[in-house]
């Protein structure tokens, strides 16, 4: 496959590389939310606990929700490395511009990802 020329392949690859890395700095900020809760009921309350385990398993979907999506950049990225990138991995054809600007991680056109 050919490099598109009807997109702007420099102009995406800054934008997944500058969303990559918003994404490591605040899976980096919210590391502490996902750290373990400490069972010692004697310096924090029944509730307080409670809270802090559910504040706990939203970060953990947060971050998993995260992960996901920089597996996706890196996917793109890599695509655009090997000059695959805008294709469709169902049929092969162009994936439309429009498309990719509302998601430059996407891997199928509107046909086969239905």
């Amino acid at each position: 496959m050919s490099a598109r020329r009807d997109l702007d392949l420099k102009k995406i690859k800054q934008a997944l590389e500058r969303e990559r890395k918003d994404l490591l700095a605040a899976s980096a900020a919210a590391a502490d939310e996902r750290r373990p809760v400490e069972v010692d009921q004697q310096s924090v309350g029944r509730l307080s606990r409670m809270d802090a385990l559910q504040i706990q398993e939203m970060a953990k979907a947060v971050e998993a929700r995260r992960q996901g999506r920089l597996q996706r950049i890196e996917a793109a990225l890599s695509r655009l490395a090997e000059g695959e990138y805008g294709y469709c991995d169902g049929c092969g054809e162009a994936i439309p511009a429009k498309r990719l600007a509302i998601d430059p991680t996407t891997t199928r056109c509107v046909d086969c990802a239905a």
